[in-house]
């Protein structure tokens, strides 16, 4: 499978109270975040299965989920399987059908764990002897980018290349918490507008981490980090609804 220190971290074993809905949320987090593209297949129920520590049956019912939501479609038979539509981040509804909003309060948190949790993954991941696969898919990932006029495919890369940080450390742990707070900046920034003069800046950060990480220059990965929460947060609490 392509991508795999990134499936590893947005796919891992989940709670068996709640198999069903983990296995959905997962699956779910890792289209909007990019890591399953337009036009890819997912892994097979039985490889879905062995990664999330469910049953096939599980994995079946939790694709059908997406399947119903138009993020997938399926083909069965020799060759079939499900293969990613579209990658929109659909807001939480209520029953009347209406959007519902987080709060202030719920926004500011998402900020301060973001600034403790993905700066120290920077300064880990750069003080980490790393290997070639993981120096291949940050440098891979960097060069990704989509500068086009399309925000979403530059919003998936710039989380794949997040989430490359994470995966560089080694901690699945770590690679948990870092695709969480990317699945719910993701949704938030999915509600302001695509500044150009952020990307210009964003791009020139997302350059200096990814290099100083392979030098192995953990204050500058560290600082450099620092800034790019700070400068994501300011558009955030001045932006957002």
């Amino acid at each position: 499978m392509t991508q795999t220190p990134l499936v590893d971290a947005v796919l891992q074993p989940v709670r068996d109270h709640m198999a069903f809905e983990s296995c959905v949320e997962q699956l779910g987090s890792a289209i909007q975040l990019g890591v399953f593209r337009p036009g890819d297949k997912l892994p097979t129920e039985r490889e879905l299965a062995v990664r999330m520590n469910v049953s096939r049956s599980t994995v079946r019912e939790a694709i059908s989920a997406l399947r119903a939501a138009g993020m997938v479609t399926t083909t069965r038979g020799r060759g079939g399987g499900s293969v990613v539509g579209h990658a929109g981040a659909a807001r939480p509804r209520t029953d009347s059908g209406v959007s519902v909003s987080p709060s202030r309060a719920e926004l500011d948190d998402l900020l301060v764990f973001r600034r403790v949790v993905e700066p120290g993954a920077c300064q880990t991941a750069a003080s980490t002897s790393i290997g070639d696969e993981q120096r291949q898919l940050l440098l891979a990932a960097l060069a990704d980018f989509d500068t086009s006029s399309v925000p979403e495919l530059y919003r998936q890369a710039d989380a794949r290349l997040h989430l490359a940080v994470a995966a560089a450390c080694g901690s699945p742990k770590l690679s948990k918490a870092v695709g969480w707070v990317q699945t719910r900046v993701h949704e938030y920034l999915s509600e302001i507008p695509f500044l150009a003069t952020n990307i210009v800046s964003s791009d020139e950060q997302h350059a200096r981490i990814v290099h100083a990480i392979i030098d192995g220059d953990a204050e500058t990965a560290r600082t450099t980090m620092e800034k790019h929460c700070d400068a994501t947060a300011a558009l955030l609490k001045g932006l957002h609804p």
